[in-house]
């Protein structure tokens, strides 16, 4: 079916790795920016005239960082004292051939909240919250100290995008995070297996799937009630950690997770009194599925409530709602510590929805896909490799 005919029907509407996979190598930054879909479809030129994510501060819990690259210089917070063992622990277990551990965090790093370079940044990779800040928290089996760690230092979302098979303390630590007001946000797992894993299964995470630009789900991602939300994965231009300038292609459901704590980002600086939960909210009442996909019964295991619509989470009037929100809340005295008074600080609509750009993603036009071209669907299944600390590497 032809990509526009496909995008109408739509109107209206471990660590760190196993979750990375390389479609393509290298490409210059000119190109990077070109074919960065995720952007057009998102409206960003629009969204950030309403919010760009300043003065909010979003943890990556990754591996590693090259926090001198040229789209990102300067969006690096002070990591932690634990940060460069951990690199460096991190880097001991790879295993011959596979990639530098900076790589993957670079990436997550500037889907989030990368500047771009060059003539009025034009060039290279930029992020859905170029305004925000990146706490850089390298993280090496002890995920829990590094999420109580990130909370205690600022952290406004938490972007997880790694996987294990023991929740243990990274629950603990999350059930934390969210009682001190941080959203939670964590990869599914690109297995394409209905297995659940941690941190995604904790209580209160937004677990998020990857979508392509027809808005289907990927077929590596794994599918159970832990998928609330979708968000794009496929085909995604990203900040390389192997050099200062270079650029590569990749998809999983890790780049989805951190499109929706930038999206996270964006909403915490316009509506800052709002609980996790009620961030939460905005994102699953305004998420959007393809035409096929609307007699879902939501939220789907492998669709969750839809793709994740940043422009109507922004602008749509919503009742803040109940402070935990429509997903499950961790139980006991961190949870009872959650905002329980937050306002509805929803502004009416921003004048008339824009029809013809309300296409996938609320912002998808038709030339921009012309010239992105026909779709190749790349269904790859990562399967993880499991290092000394059962964490999820690729």
């Amino acid at each position: 079916m032809r990509v526009t005919r496909t995008l109408r029907a739509t109107v209206g509407a471990a660590l760190t790795g196993a979750l990375l996979i390389t479609a393509s190598g290298t490409a210059s930054a000119d190109q990077t920016r070109k074919n960065l879909w995720p952007l057009e479809a998102f409206g960003a030129e629009q969204l950030w005239k309403e919010a760009t994510g300043k003065g909010v501060t979003v943890a990556v819990l990754d591996s590693g960082f090259r926090k001198t690259h040229q789209d990102l210089k300067g969006q690096f917070l002070p990591e932690p004292d634990f940060g460069k063992a951990a690199q460096a622990e991190a880097a001991k277990n790879l295993r011959e051939g596979e990639k530098d551990v900076r790589e993957h965090g670079t990436a997550m790093a500037s889907i989030i909240a990368a500047h771009g370079h060059g003539v009025g940044e034009s060039e290279g990779v930029k992020g859905l919250a170029p305004g925000a800040k990146i706490l850089p928290v390298p993280v090496f089996g002890k995920s829990g100290q590094a999420t109580r760690w990130a909370v205690d230092h600022g952290a406004d979302v938490l972007s997880m995008s790694y996987g294990g098979m023991e929740g243990g303390d990274q629950c603990d630590s999350i059930h934390y995070a969210i009682s001190k007001g941080a959203v939670v946000v964590a990869s599914v797992g690109n297995e394409a297996v209905a297995d659940r894993q941690y941190p995604v299964a904790c209580p209160g995470v937004i677990g998020v799937g990857a979508v392509d630009q027809y808005g289907k789900s990927a077929e590596f991602n794994n599918y159970n009630s832990d998928t609330d939300l979708l968000a794009p994965g496929m085909k995604i231009p990203v900040a390389d950690g192997k050099s200062d300038a270079g650029y590569r292609t990749t998809q999983g459901s890790s780049q989805a997770a951190a499109y929706v704590s930038a999206a996270a980002a964006l909403l915490k600086e316009k509506y800052p009194s709002l609980t996790p939960g009620q961030i939460a909210n905005r994102l699953v009442k305004t998420a959007g599925l393809p035409q096929d996909q609307k007699s879902l019964k939501l939220p789907d295991a492998h669709y969750g409530y839809g793709f994740i619509q940043p422009g109507p989470a922004l602008r749509k009037n919503i009742p803040a709602g109940a402070k935990e929100g429509p997903l499950p809340m961790p139980k006991g005295k961190a949870s009872s510590q959650l905002d329980a008074g937050a306002q509805d600080a929803d502004p009416p609509m921003g004048g008339k929805e824009m029809m013809n750009r309300a296409l996938l993603y609320g912002g998808i036009g038709v030339g921009a896909l012309v010239a992105i071209g026909a779709v190749i669907a790349i269904v790859l299944v990562s399967r993880r490799r499991k290092n000394a600390s059962g964490q999820s590497w690729g």
